[in-house]
């Protein structure tokens, strides 16, 4: 089987706080320990000028594994928060 790839671009309201931000990104890496994933990255972009931009990149094992990480309540529990504050794109494939 092959990877499962899964890259977030969190597009944060520009009125924000930076706390807030850091919140945000302390709560998406915190997802890393659920099961199944294999890589977690989050970081905020070094390019701003498009606004501020946090970055997820994630691999798990297989397509399955992403979509347990997916219903899990920890994850939906960090999605909610991140539906407060940003606007978002998705990239999931086959690695």
């Amino acid at each position: 089987m092959s990877a499962f790839r899964h890259i977030v671009l969190f597009r944060i309201h520009d009125e924000v706080s930076d706390q807030r931000v850091t919140e945000a990104i302390d709560a998406l890496r915190s997802l890393a320990v659920l099961p199944g994933i294999e890589s977690w990255t989050v970081e905020l972009s070094l390019d701003q000028r498009k606004g501020r931009v946090i970055v997820e990149d994630g691999v798990f094992g297989d397509q399955a594994a992403f979509e347990a990480f997916h219903a899990d309540p920890q994850h939906r529990s960090t999605a909610e928060v991140m539906a407060e504050i940003s606007d978002w794109w998705v990239g999931d494939y086959q690695a």
